[in-house]
């Protein structure tokens, strides 16, 4: 599943005035539940106090994240690259690149990717991990 986009931000970095985070030194992990989904934890809890996570998500083409709320976080999608839909709270968006989702806590939501797989960044707030 390559996307030249998606891989020129996978070897991006989070910056802030005390730290660099380099995503190409973060290991991708296996979504404990959801087939094909692999997540990249970029910011976690431990970083920011629990206050806000951020992460990488790579659907592989065909495969989805079924649905799930999340609480208390409020959750974003940034899509960087690939198509998919999203059902969110009923209703569906099209997921391409450029666009920005928002999930309050407590929203259905699910999100399944296309021919070519789907690229996300995910924001947590507060932090999911």
């Amino acid at each position: 599943m390559e996307n030249t986009v998606f891989e020129a931000f996978n070897e991006g970095k989070f910056q802030d005035p005390e730290r660099i985070v380099n995503f190409a030194d973060i290991p991708w992990s296996k979504h404990p539940v959801f087939d094909g989904v692999e997540l990249k934890h970029i910011v976690t809890s431990k970083v920011t106090g629990g206050a806000y996570s951020f992460h990488l998500v790579r659907i592989a083409p065909g495969k989805s994240i079924l649905d799930h709320i999340h609480d208390p976080q409020l959750e974003t999608h940034e899509v960087i690259a690939g198509y998919g839909t999203c059902i969110n709270d009923g209703h569906e968006i099209v997921y391409a690149p450029g666009v920005i989702s928002i999930m309050p806590a407590k929203v259905h939501h699910e999100v399944h990717a296309g021919e070519e797989g789907l690229y996300l960044f995910a924001k947590f707030m507060p932090a999911l991990c």
